[in-house]
């Protein structure tokens, strides 16, 4: 047995993979709803159908046709079949060998015709009695049998049950498993694809599947079921969809599991090689035909579509910015390398292009800065104090930042202090907030040579509120006068005025 299953993406709340979840609940709500009320009215007829005298009249028959289809070739009994049901049927496990002739469709509508206990048959009355007090208790019809592939001779092509065959399951873990792999190749498709393309091509991968398989199965007898054709077809729609792209896959290959990066092309044949090995090998209780039929069918049909239009694979968002972040971890590494030994003259270029590549993280911008402020005169030194002096400012910690900057900036530049005047207006808000207000004042005096500036009146009024809150009162009133010239209309400014 080999698994294996994509880890490349996670489903994005952002693009919910709502057509995927749609026909996840479609399939379980066809299973639960109608194939697993039927499955459990056969275990209960069959409970019924071991208490009466049926088994020991239809039975031994029913392994005689067992036994004639294993002589003559049979494609869905062998000899270890026949076995295990004459091993049932010596232990007298009624009930197991009734849900089997169910099952034979055939051989059931001879027995109920008369074809093989006849009227010569010495229990015959016997076997009618105890057939009309059974028969109310028995299943009137098959639901899975009418949807699903037929492959009873002089079946035909049955285009509807190729479409319906592919939301039946035999059993809960035949859905579980499908469906856990429906969703695994499913979302990242349906991303790629869009919702409507996606299920077009779901559904015809799965219809090409099961005509598919008919042609390998035709004439063997039973039936065919499984949305695993149409996954097989999402799997090799992910191959073809990835190419040679390496995609991270979790393994297992009989009982040894493992994680892997493979080109996604590569596993295109090795999933096919598989399955056509299996069918080779002898499995007649899985169709391994079906599952090559929709790799087929998925890689024909992405490989057609992406000759038409272009078709952009999902990128995994968690790899994709680890990358991203690999050359910032490499420069902030080799700048450290160079502030560690104290070679400030190559730890200033080394600290800017870790801050070309992360403009906005501070413990980086004050390295730089911290790095340049030993070459005050460097452009390095002039250009960390503006990137710093630029932050948005939203938290104490990049105030303080700006706040400690400021200051070395002011006592080490040169030739002198090189800001615009809207990044000192910035300044000022951040000062104010903080409680800074003799660099804020400072600033705005610098500012108010610059009277005309559309900030001006913003900034000198939130230096002159943040004096009054503060107590300061006549520091306050010595900006009166600018106010009344900038601001007069001002709810501040007439406050202050009628301090005395």
């Amino acid at each position: 047995m080999f698994i294996a299953i994509p880890l490349e993406n996670k489903p994005s709340w952002r693009s919910p993979p709502w057509m995927t979840v749609l026909l996840i609940i479609i399939n379980c709500v066809i299973f639960w709803g109608w194939q697993a009320p039927e499955e459990h009215a056969v275990e209960k007829a069959a409970q019924q159908y071991a208490q009466t005298a049926l088994p020991t009249l239809e039975l031994p028959p029913f392994l005689n046709y067992l036994e004639e289809q294993v002589a003559q070739g049979s494609k869905r009994f062998d000899q270890h079949t026949l076995q295990t049901v004459r091993k049932l049927y010596q232990h007298k496990a009624y009930a197991q060998l009734y849900a089997l002739l169910w099952q034979e469709k055939k051989f059931r509508q001879r027995l109920l015709y008369g074809q093989v206990i006849t009227a010569s048959h010495p229990r015959h009355a016997q076997w009618q009695a105890a057939r009309a007090t059974f028969a109310p208790h028995e299943p009137r019809g098959s639901f899975t049998e009418r949807w699903s592939m037929s492959y009873e001779n002089g079946a035909g092509w049955q285009p509807l049950q190729a479409f319906t065959s592919i939301f039946l399951h035999g059993s809960t873990s035949h859905l579980l498993g499908n469906m856990v792999f429906l969703f695994l190749f499913g979302f990242t498709l349906e991303l790629a694809l869009g919702a409507f393309t996606y299920l077009a091509f779901y559904v015809i991968g799965g219809i090409g599947a099961s005509l598919f398989a008919l042609m390998f199965y035709a004439g063997m007898g039973g039936y065919g079921l499984g949305a695993s054709g149409a996954i097989s077809a999402l799997m090799a729609m992910y191959a073809v969809m990835y190419r040679m792209r390496r995609i991270r896959f979790f393994y297992m290959l009989l009982f040894y599991f493992n994680y892997a990066s493979w080109p996604a092309l590569i596993m295109l044949p090795v999933w096919m090689g598989v399955e056509l090995l299996q069918h080779l090998l002898g499995g007649k209780q899985v169709a391994y035909m079906a599952h090559f039929g929709g790799l087929l069918a998925g890689s024909l049909l992405m490989w057609s579509y992406m000759r038409l239009q272009t078709v952009a694979a999902p990128v995994n968002e968690e790899e994709q910015a680890q990358a991203a972040a690999r050359p910032l971890a490499e420069a902030v590494a080799r700048a450290q390398r160079h502030t560690d030994a104290l070679e400030f003259g190559r730890a200033a270029p080394a600290w800017r292009e870790a801050a070309r590549l992360a403009p906005s993280d501070p413990a980086i911008l004050r390295a730089w800065f911290e790095s340049s402020r030993h070459q005050p005169a460097s452009e390095d030194f002039h250009a960390a104090a503006r990137r710093i002096f630029k932050l948005p400012a939203t938290t104490d910690a990049e105030r303080q930042l700006q706040l400690a900057s400021y200051r070395s900036y002011q006592q080490r530049a040169q030739p002198g202090m090189r800001m615009s005047a809207d990044t000192m207006h910035g300044l000022v808000r951040s000062f104010v907030r903080l409680g800074a207000l003799p660099e804020a004042e400072k600033l705005c005096r610098s500012l108010h040579k610059l009277a005309d500036h559309p900030q001006w009146p913003a900034s000198l009024l939130l230096l002159v509120n943040g004096m009054a809150q503060a107590g300061r009162i006549q520091d306050a009133k010595a900006w009166l006068p600018v106010l009344q010239q900038s601001a007069p209309e001002e709810a501040l400014t007439r406050w202050l005025a009628q301090q005395h």
